[in-house]
């Protein structure tokens, strides 16, 4: 976890897509769905656009600082007492949303496919697993979640494939029957997740090697392919479930569930539940290497590693009571989790561009 250990432009791009998509192509298309309906995949690419622009800040950042997270450059652009009432509410939210993406990955298996097994046995396999992985290092996160991604968009275009005889093309219709309004609302659920969690990377991009490629371009280009997936998910949803899209949690699961061809190719949810499985877990691993990190910088820690383990512990113990139902948790993800990021993740994002951008202008001016 060294600085000095780096991955490559096309590797860290690779953990973006991961962490963007990983979990979200199982995900989004239910709460989406509910708030904007038929035209889901408007607000999707709604909250894409202002992704876009927070990329842009993140990565003109990483541009001024390029060896630099984001509590470190925050010292330098803020000084020390700034820093700390920044990055406390910064890594909380990313406690948050790790006990969020194992709390999801429990519920999953107790709605669907293991009922009777108590959900912290899932949340303990998962997060050790994760914690495994964060202390091999970035390195190796980088090269299997290449192979792991892959397996994702694989799995998810066959299951799509494969349900092309069901789709129903008349269901994507009418498109607006409420309105703008409720594009909007599925904007701010978009919005919140996934786009607004890519802060995190804040904290990881100082660890890709400045080499030839651009890293930029590839970040942007991820954008991209995650906005054109997540839509393909959603229309296909809406065109296989119809209004019922915005009730199922897991719709893509289901849609795997509903494949039957010849009676040979039948029952292939199995897939699709790996692929949430694989999905949350790379998406658990770079969170919990983001909040190790930052509480490493924070309090200038010689051994990087030795908060890995209770960073762990209390994200299980978050996991576990947090929500006391799938309604408590579903509301905290539509309803308080994109404001909540947007007040303590990206106005400081915002907030350091600013005066960075400021900064640099006025050296120029002076030189």
């Amino acid at each position: 976890m060294n600085k000095r250990i780096s991955v490559s432009s096309r590797q860290m791009a690779t953990l973006f897509l991961s962490f963007l998509t990983g979990s979200a192509i199982v995900n989004i298309p239910a709460p989406l769905t509910g708030a904007a309906k038929n035209a889901a995949w408007m607000s999707l690419w709604m909250a894409n656009g202002l992704g876009m622009l927070l990329l842009f800040c993140i990565l003109y950042l990483h541009r001024k600082y390029p060896d630099l997270t984001l509590i470190q450059y925050s010292r330098q652009a803020l000084g020390r007492v700034m820093t700390v009432i920044i990055a406390v509410p910064f890594l909380l939210i990313f406690f948050d949303m790790l006990a969020d993406i194992v709390g999801d990955i429990g519920g999953f298996f107790k709605s669907t496919m293991m009922r009777e097994t108590p959900t912290y046995v899932f949340h303990i396999l998962v997060l050790f697993t994760a914690a495994m992985t964060v202390r091999s290092g970035i390195e190796v996160m980088a090269r299997m979640f290449t192979l792991l991604v892959i397996t994702i968009f694989m799995f998810s275009a066959v299951v799509m494939l494969l349900m092309i005889p069901n789709y129903n093309v008349e269901l994507l219709m009418p498109l607006l029957p409420d309105g703008f309004k409720p594009v909007l609302h599925g904007a701010y659920i978009a919005w919140g997740f996934p786009y607004a969690e890519m802060i995190l990377f804040s904290m990881v991009l100082p660890f890709a090697r400045p080499d030839q490629e651009p890293l930029g371009k590839f970040m942007f280009v991820v954008l991209l392919i995650s906005g054109i997936s997540l839509t393909l998910v959603i229309v296909c949803t809406i065109m296989a479930l119809g209004p019922l899209a915005a009730n199922i949690k897991f719709s893509l699961f289901t849609l795997a569930r509903m494949i039957e061809l010849a009676e040979v190719i039948e029952r292939v949810e199995s897939v699709i539940g790996l692929a949430l499985i694989v999905g949350s877990y790379m998406k658990a691993s770079i969170v919990l290497f983001a909040i190790n990190l930052g509480l490493s910088q924070l309090f200038r820690l010689q051994d990087e590693r030795i908060l890995i383990f209770p960073i762990t512990f209390v994200a299980l113990l978050l996991s576990l009571t947090m929500f006391r139902n799938d309604f408590e948790f579903m509301e905290h993800v539509g309803t308080v989790w994109p404001l909540l990021i947007t007040v303590t993740g990206v106005v400081p994002i915002l907030l350091l561009t600013i005066v960075t951008a400021f900064k640099s202008r006025r050296k120029q001016e002076s030189s």
